[in-house]
């Protein structure tokens, strides 16, 4: 019997960790979140699921009206007092909190995806007639401030590559699993700069996705739509190599179908591709904080430089938007503008006689 696609698997195990949140939460709450499945996938509905349950729970802990109930014990009537302000106070109190010990902070992406969980829920309960009033559309959406976007620069992308490849910065403990990872590494890595794909779209390829004939792979986006990337000649090599190496390897049951392995022969996941990038770029590209995502944004940055066309970089990034795309990318139209600045004659250059 063959094994379950990847996104499959995700969504179910995203299921069965909403239904234990939910189980923390009154029986309304799974109504609610019934009531968005065909709108939402699991991911999301399992992040706002985390987050009404921290709101729950601060009721609890911190509002006097609450403070002898649990987050069973909120009915409706009682979310239909709150005002404005309750909801603003929890939202001050996410930026710096304490819990079991452990300190924990939110930026203002995150402040933002706690009120979105909060108005998606309070707007069901209300458009259902089980709340009375909706204090979460109220609170304005806290003001997200544009941030330097990171990426490589073409010899930073060099010499994050040579590190991958010959392991030259890695400490001598890291040196024994280097070469024991390096020719899968290079060609993971090389892959997802070579395509832009999200990290969650390249753990879950499979053998059967990738085609040499027209040199892509296919892949599942974001919301389980599916999609073709085109990969370099580089990248080619790179995965030819690694799959030599796949072939002898003899994955645990379950995995058989998965392109990149983890040591325990199991698919990769997101965590260790985040760490294995964290492991190379810091000693490569020490003043830079690379991730996953800044792998991305270097791919679409190279991708405008050459084309120019933001359309295709929204394209082959998907982005449904363009104007997410154009966003990301506003300061290399600063780059643009210089580049052109001739290209606009006003008059033909004549030859002054004396």
């Amino acid at each position: 019997m063959p094994a379950k696609p990847y996104n499959k698997q995700v969504d179910e195990n995203n299921i069965l960790l909403l239904r234990d949140i939910l189980s923390e939460l009154p029986q309304y709450a799974t109504i609610a979140f019934r009531g968005i499945e065909n709108t939402t996938s699991t991911r999301t509905r399992l992040g706002y699921a985390r987050d009404i349950k921290t709101f729950y729970e601060y009721l609890c802990e911190n509002n006097p009206f609450f403070r002898d109930k649990t987050p069973l014990d909120i009915t409706t009537e009682d979310l239909s007092r709150l005002e404005a302000e309750d909801i603003e106070e929890f939202l001050h109190a996410m930026k710096l909190y304490t819990k079991n010990g452990r300190t924990y902070t939110n930026g203002e992406q995150a402040l933002k995806r706690k009120l979105s969980a909060l108005r998606v829920f309070f707007a069901y309960l209300y458009k259902n007639d089980r709340i009375s009033s909706n204090a979460a559309e109220k609170v304005d959406m806290p003001k997200i401030h544009d941030k330097k976007i990171i990426r490589m620069e073409p010899n930073e992308v060099a010499d994050f590559l040579d590190n991958v490849e010959y392991g030259s910065g890695l400490t001598e403990r890291q040196k024994k699993y280097h070469e024991k990872n390096k020719v899968r590494d290079l060609a993971l890595l090389s892959l997802m700069l070579s395509t832009g794909m999200r990290v969650s779209e390249c753990v879950g390829i499979d053998i059967r996705d990738v085609d040499f004939d027209n040199m892509r792979i296919k892949i599942v986006r974001k919301g389980g739509k599916e999609a073709y990337v085109y990969f370099s000649d580089e990248a080619s090599e790179a995965l030819l190599e690694y799959l030599d190496e796949r072939k002898k390897l003899i994955p645990e049951k379950g995995h058989e179908d998965a392109l990149f392995l983890s040591g325990q022969l199991k698919r990769i996941s997101v965590r260790s591709v985040e760490n294995i990038v964290k492991k190379y770029s810091l000693t490569s590209v020490p003043l830079k904080h690379i991730t996953p995502h800044k792998l991305r944004s270097t791919f679409g940055t190279e991708l405008y430089r050459a084309t120019d066309d933001i359309y295709l970089v929204a394209d082959v990034l998907g982005h449904s938007d363009v104007n997410t795309t154009r966003k990301h990318y506003a300061d290399m139209d600063e780059d643009r503008k210089r580049r052109f600045r001739n290209e606009v004659q006003l008059r033909e250059k004549r030859t002054i006689k004396p």
